[in-house]
């Protein structure tokens, strides 16, 4: 189709209009057609190749044509006629009809005048190649357009018609109001048409013969190509006693500059609208008041020229009624002596003072006012004039010598003005993104000075150098990440410190601590990996800064310095933690309480502390939802109660609403610091890091392990329902993922050989072999503790020095592992991906293999950042091990897309492929 564009194209019509189609010249078309061609200054008619395609067929290529330079100037004419018709359709500016032989049709309309506008701009700009399929009479013309035919002559391409001799052509503009319909006709084709006429007509996409209903759709449809439309002009002899009127206006579509009122039209004073011009426009009051019921009684007098109004039917224009009448196309015009420019704000603190106590006012102990405030143009109400429009009983008052007409909504505002009360963050919340819910709806807000400038104050970081104490010289980010941090702290505010892996979030929390200065303890929580890093930083960088470490047997608490502990041993003392006083409570890798009803978040969210600072290198790693659990725990309340954070923000944001994606960028900017290594000025000394692809085939044992599991496998999940269908479906791809790694590890071989049995495990050899005989040094992670075994033996066995961390190493023992690392005792790291992903410093490695994919790419980024971050001197290779043709390769496209995507909603791991239907699945599994 994107071919055929290229060529000439015409329409012709057919009977119903969708059958028919557009004609491309195409010299390879395998039909042929007659056209009119310019020849010794003469037209004559000539066969030529052709495609003829359905209209249907044809709209997509056609419309897309319109904005292609290398389309011809009739498809682009053809293009351009095609978005009209779908605007159209999608206004719902259809209506039945019955063709001249009896088949059921859609017809395009009602047209306004700005519709019949466009029409007649494409009729003038029509190209004659673009109707070049001559007529065998003037009467062979599409529907209602005989009148307009045209004779082409020596004279050129738009004879008057009444040269003898030469061609008769389509005239322009009926060509193209019959091709509007034909698109209207080919579009929708609703089974709701069937409960309405009682056939198929309508409904079915075969023609239906329905000379019966002629007389329905010519009452429906009256007025669609010559007829009026409707509209209202308010007035009133006397604004004081609000008696309004509404007059009917009719407005020729034919020639929008005739307007007349409905009682000259028909008192016989007629400027041009037709005999059908009195039917038309009852058939048009008739629709209106399907948008407002309010005019049926205009129906009722012998003529339908004017309507009494009660004060309830002006407030039902005002609440609505207007609205729903211009969608329909009929236009309310009010009186110019009567204003409009009454407006509502929600105002938040002005009738408060200024906090004298800032993290009192943020900690929720004081409550802001919250009032509509209501204004005349740029000009604010007074008390005085908004109990006035509050006490009005009539929809106009007047208000500073005009009269002014009153929205009820805002009439209730008037009354209602004053609104519950917001805590300080709601305050401030409603400040940053300019919003705020009331009944369910957001409306803009105004925030009063102070609450201005405290929302400025977030942008502002402390101006503060380096503490006492600090034995390091900070880089430029970091020293900004601290004054940051110090200005929220200093709040009562919390944050979170969302800097890569590797850029130095530790030393700028100690200097943090330094900062404070305030005697009271800093308690650090995190994995059980990380505590002999925390414990030599401090020592290091804030050396005579005490630092105790809680954990193990006989733990006991300190009164200053830094203790740290574990999440698992915060978890089993949490009330004992509770009662100690906290200046600073800090959640290292705070991606561990990302889920707020786990065990572990519940309970650091007991342990209270003057600030609360995350420290985390991924805040999303699958969903809004942890971002929420992050930030509701450094700052309770910011983003409300989950259910409604997730109604608010989480589910328009996954919809793609970026207006609400940037309001929620404004709420959680100032308390979420994010800086990547590969922002411009964070890390110029880091080397660099190449990632690449490596796809490996598979040996004839895994080829034939993985058909056999994916034919048993499908065969099982077609009959499955439910949760059970999930867990199959689940099974399946822990078990491919296996096979791809290596048919011992799907197979629980108690003693397998593991040589020349697996693509990626020949692959690792040659790499290890590489890296180690280049004095290099590598980290292997994979999510299976089994496959990590595997490989350990299989290199010891090939005489490699290795060691293994996962889950189950004791913490004495990681330490001691990450120094022999570090030392270069052992150039091969085998690491658990979830169990090592972070925290650990492996500036040894230039090499980091993923011998198999978690499916989260952020995940993947941590663990390679164990080796790619501050400290690293030399560039740094990743290696990720794909099987080619398997559900890894195909993963492998996906993550790359979601990997572009910043802190994406995705679901993770296999729970993204549990709801594929049996086909998708079976063609992401399939071996190709």
């Amino acid at each position: 189709m994107t071919d055929l564009v290229r060529h000439a194209a015409v329409f012709e019509p057919g009977d119903p209009p969708r059958s028919g189609h557009v004609t491309f010249l195409d010299p390879a078309g395998d039909e042929a057609v007659t056209v009119a061609e310019q020849h010794a200054g003469t037209f004559r008619a000539r066969r030529v190749p052709a495609t003829r395609v359905p209209v249907a067929a044809a709209v997509a290529a056609l419309a897309r044509a319109r904005a292609d330079d290398q389309a011809h100037p009739a498809a682009r004419l053809w293009g351009a006629a095609a978005l009209v018709a779908l605007q159209l359709v999608t206004r719902g500016r259809i209506l039945p009809g019955v063709t001249a032989g009896d088949h059921d049709s859609w017809r395009a309309g009602p047209l306004d005048a700005a519709d019949v506008q466009r029409i007649r701009d494409l009729a003038a700009a029509m190209p004659a190649t673009a109707r070049a399929v001559p007529l065998a009479t003037p009467a062979d013309t599409a529907p209602g357009g005989d009148p307009g035919d045209e004779r082409v002559t020596s004279a050129g391409a738009r004879g008057d018609g009444r040269a003898d001799g030469g061609l008769w052509l389509p005239d322009a503009e009926g060509l193209v109001r019959a091709f509007l319909d034909a698109v209207a006709d080919a579009m929708p084709r609703s089974p709701g048409a069937v409960r309405a006429t009682g056939t198929t007509a309508y409904a079915a996409v075969k023609p239906v013969k329905v000379p019966h209903l002629r007389r329905w759709a010519e009452e429906v449809s009256a007025g669609l190509d010559a007829g009026v439309r409707l509209s209202l002009r308010l007035e009133a002899d006397d604004l004081a006693l609000a008696e309004f009127r509404a007059v009917v206006q009719l407005h020729s579509l034919a020639d929008p500059s005739l307007v007349v009122d409905a009682a000259d039209l028909w008192d016989g004073k007629d400027p041009g609208f037709g005999a059908r011009a009195r039917i038309d426009a009852t058939l048009a009051i008739r629709r209106a008041a399907r948008a407002w019921p309010r005019l049926e009684r205009l129906l009722d007098n012998a003529v339908p020229d004017e309507l009494a109004l009660s004060d309830g039917d002006v407030e039902d224009l005002l609440a609505g009624a207007a609205g729903r009448l211009a969608a329909a196309g009929v236009e309310v015009h009010w009186p110019r002596s009567l204003v409009r420019g009454l407006t509502a704000t929600a105002v938040i603190g002005e009738r408060d003072a200024a906090p004298s106590d800032l993290p009192s006012f943020l900690g929720g102990h004081h409550l802001t006012s919250f009032n509509w405030q209501l204004a005349l143009g740029e000009q604010r109400l007074t008390a005085a004039e908004m109990d006035r429009l509050a006490e009005a009983h009539r929809p106009v008052v007047r208000l500073r010598d005009q009269w002014v007409l009153i929205d009820p909504d805002l009439a209730r505002k008037a009354r209602q003005r004053d609104l519950k009360p917001l805590t300080g963050l709601d305050a401030l919340g409603a400040a940053l993104t300019g919003s705020v819910e009331v009944d369910g709806e957001q409306v803009p807000v105004e925030p009063t000075d102070w609450l201005r400038e405290l929302r400025d104050r977030l942008a502002e970081p402390e101006q503060i150098g380096p503490p006492d104490g600090l034995a390091a010289t900070l880089r430029d980010y970091q020293l900004h990440g601290l004054r940051w941090l110090a200005r929220m702290t200093s709040l009562g505010l919390g944050g979170c410190l969302a800097d890569d892996m590797g850029l130095g979030k530790t030393i700028t929390l100690i200097a943090l601590h330094l900062h404070r200065n305030s005697g009271g303890p800093t308690l650090v929580v995190c994995p059980a990996s990380l505590l002999g890093n925390w414990e030599r930083e401090i020592t290091r960088f804030a050396p005579g800064v005490p630092v105790r470490r809680f954990h193990g047997a006989g733990r006991t608490l300190a009164d200053e310095g830094f203790v740290l502990t574990t999440y698992g041993t915060m978890r089993l003392d949490a009330a004992r933690l509770a009662a100690h006083p906290w200046d600073l409570l800090v959640a290292d890798e705070a991606q561990h309480v990302k889920n707020p009803a786990s065990s572990t978040a519940k309970a650091l969210r007991e342990i209270p502390a003057a600030a609360r600072v995350a420290l985390t290198g991924t805040p999303v790693e699958n969903n809004l939802s942890e971002l929420w659990a992050i930030l509701d725990w450094t700052t309770p309340g910011l983003l409300g109660p989950l259910a409604r954070f997730r109604a608010r923000w989480a589910k328009p944001v996954e919809s793609g609403d970026g207006a609400a994606a940037a309001r929620l960028s404004r709420l959680v900017g100032p308390f979420l610091l994010r800086r990547r290594k590969s922002d411009p000025g964070i890390a110029p000394e880091l080397p660099p890091k190449t990632e690449t692809d490596r796809p490996v085939a598979l040996t004839t044992e895994q080829a034939g392990l993985y058909e056999a599991v994916v034919r048993e496998s499908m065969r099982q999940i077609a009959d499955a329902k439910g949760m059970a269908r999930r867990g199959l479906i689940v099974k399946l791809l822990t078990g491919l993922k296996q096979i791809c790694n290596h048919p011992a590890h799907y197979l629980h071989e108690s003693a397998p050989r593991l040589t020349g049995r697996s693509g990626k495990l020949e692959l690792l050899d040659e790499l290890v072999d590489t890296i180690v005989a280049e004095d290099g040094a590598v980290l292997v992670f994979t999510q299976y503790v089994a496959m990590a075994r595997l490989i350990d033996k299989h290199l010891t066995d090939r005489g490699v020095s290795t060691q293994l961390l996962y889950g189950g190493t004791p913490v004495a023992r990681r330490e001691e592992m990450v120094r022999r690392f570090q030392d270069g005792q052992a150039p091969v790291f085998l690491l658990s991906l979830k169990a090592a992903g972070t925290g650990l410093n492996l500036t040894r490695a230039d090499h980091v293999i993923h011998y198999d994919r978690w499916w989260n790419p952020a995940v993947e980024d941590q663990a390679t950042d164990r080796a790619y971050r501050i400290g690293q001197t030399r560039p740094v290779q990743v290696h990720r091990l794909i099987a080619e043709g398997t559900i890894e390769d195909r993963v492998a496209q996906m993550l790359e897309a979601k990997r572009s995507l910043a802190e994406a909603v995705l679901a993770s791991g296999e729970a993204a492929f549990t709801e594929l239907a049996d086909a998708e699945l079976a063609a992401l599994v399939e071996l190709r």
